[in-house]
């Protein structure tokens, strides 16, 4: 073969070589990233806590090499999550229950990559899905509940009818009943499809229809439109509200008589430090208590609404429900509450 044959033969395998390599997936190992849901990064719930207690704690750590994604909207998560997989990023943590069908159609593309979807469960050996039981930490806080309100009466208000909202609800009131069995317990739903996630005005509605019944305290699982429950409460005396998922004291002091938080920032930053550490597994995480996945809150916004008594019973209801002397029913397990939830 002579010199410019045999240079025209390798020009065509470098060709060919690109080509191949232009077709093939991006699964070369890069830095994390996240994706939010559509809701903007700085919500007072589910993005915020993941970049105040994920994100930021991270890039102190490891550096900035961190991505953070905030679609406008959930049509556009499977692009999202498509582009940071062809950037190689990895762990990509996809924030909320909504993108389970995005990562479910992405994830199966580059199976080299890991995917962490908190809130929901994908089932693909690259996904690692981190839950929350949530209706152990309603449970702490009805009980808070159920020691604030002088006539029994409580409400929750959930976003969307769904089993998962009514786990809420369900911890709430076995909670309630555990503190004081004569409790009655309002349960309203502001929506059955995604709409009732962002619609304050609806919230605040249905909240000062259960003012109006003589509801002292209400607990609100339904994002945005939890915006407008806490408002309502805020223009009554004595009444109170009960924040969700990220640490919600501080938008009505005196008002807010607890939040009960769930650790997805924590659950984040775990994520990515496991993959730093080699340690990263797909699969399912269920974090409680015990795990410190969920909690009650207590700091300078709420502290002249607990005594020192209440805080004390509660937190020993807390430490109860950790070494399994208080048995929470997960209403998940059966969609039947072992308690009354009165519903109009």
């Amino acid at each position: 073969m002579n010199y410019q044959a045999g240079r025209m033969m390798s020009l065509q395998k470098l060709l060919v070589s690109m080509l191949i390599v232009s077709a093939t997936p991006v699964a070369m190992a890069s830095g994390p990233a996240v994706a939010y849901t559509e809701a903007g990064k700085f919500d007072s719930s589910f993005n915020e806590a993941v970049y105040r207690e994920g994100v930021v704690p991270f890039k102190s750590q490891y550096g900035n090499d961190l991505v953070e994604i905030n679609p406008n909207s959930p049509t556009q998560f499977v692009q999202v999550l498509t582009d940071l997989a062809n950037q190689g990023r990895s762990p990509i943590v996809a924030v909320g229950f909504s993108y389970a069908e995005a990562v479910q159609k992405v994830a199966p593309n580059y199976p080299d990559l890991q995917f962490t979807v908190i809130d929901t469960v994908v089932d693909l050996p690259n996904v690692q899905s981190i839950v929350f039981k949530e209706h152990e930490g309603s449970f702490v806080v009805g009980a808070l509940a159920a020691m604030k309100a002088k006539n029994a009466k409580l409400g929750f208000i959930g976003g969307v009818d769904l089993p998962f909202i009514r786990r809420f609800g369900c911890g709430f009131a076995q909670g309630a009943h555990y503190v004081n069995k004569k409790t009655e317990v309002q349960l309203r739903m502001i929506a059955s499809d995604f709409s009732g996630f962002s619609n304050a005005a609806k919230g605040e509605e249905i909240a000062n229809a259960l003012i109006g019944g003589g509801t002292e305290v209400i607990y609100a699982a339904a994002g945005g439109s939890g915006n407008g429950v806490h408002k309502a409460a805020s223009k009554n005396a004595n009444v109170y509200a009960i924040g969700v998922d990220s640490n919600q004291n501080f938008l009505h002091p005196g008002t807010m008589l607890t939040s009960m938080v769930k650790k997805v920032g924590v659950a984040a930053y775990g994520s990515w430090e496991e993959s730093k550490r080699g340690t990263w597994r797909a699969g399912v995480k269920s974090l409680g208590l015990a795990e410190n996945g969920v909690d009650w809150q207590l700091d300078i916004f709420n502290r002249g609404l607990v005594s020192l008594k209440e805080e004390k019973r509660i937190n020993a209801i807390r430490d109860d429900i950790i070494s399994g002397k208080i048995k929470v029913v997960d209403y998940l397990d059966s969609n039947q509450c072992p308690v009354p939830l009165l519903e109009n």
